[in-house]
C-alpha cells in the first residue's frame, strides 16, 4: 500500500526502514524525520501524516527500548553509581472536609 503519494513510499518500504534503524542502533528514537532520511526523502505536502504515523505504529520495532541507568563519571574518571532520591513523603494533614458516617 502507498502510504505517501508524493514521495511514492510504501508501507513495506517505511516497515523496512523502521526495521534497519533498529537493527543498526537498538536504542535510537525513530522518528517520522528520520525514517524520510533513512529513505533519502523528504517530506512533501503532509498530508499523508496521519497514515504516515499510523503505519510507522504498527511496527512492533518502533518501540524505545527500555534504557539502561546511567553510570556518571566524576572529573578523576571514577564510576558514581546513580543516587537515590532521600526525599520523604510527609503525612497529609489536610481534611477533606467528609465525616466519616458519609
Amino acid at each position: 500500500m502507498i502510504v505517501c503519494h508524493c514521495r511514492n513510499i510504501s508501507d513495506a518500504e517505511l516497515h523496512s526502514a523502521i526495521d534497519w534503524m533498529r537493527a543498526a542502533d537498538p536504542e535510537t528514537l525513530i522518528t517520522p524525520g528520520k525514517v524520510y532520511r533513512a529513505l533519502g526523502k523528504a517530506a512533501d505536502c503532509g498530508g499523508c501524516v496521519s497514515l504516515f504515523l499510523g503505519t510507522m505504529r504498527q511496527n512492533p520495532n518502533l518501540e524505545v527500548p527500555q534504557l539502561k541507568p546511567m553510570h556518571l563519571r566524576d572529573s578523576r574518571g571514577a564510576t558514581q553509581e546513580p543516587k537515590t532520591c532521600k526525599a520523604t513523603a510527609k503525612s497529609s494533614t489536610i481534611s477533606t472536609g467528609r465525616s466519616a458516617a458519609s
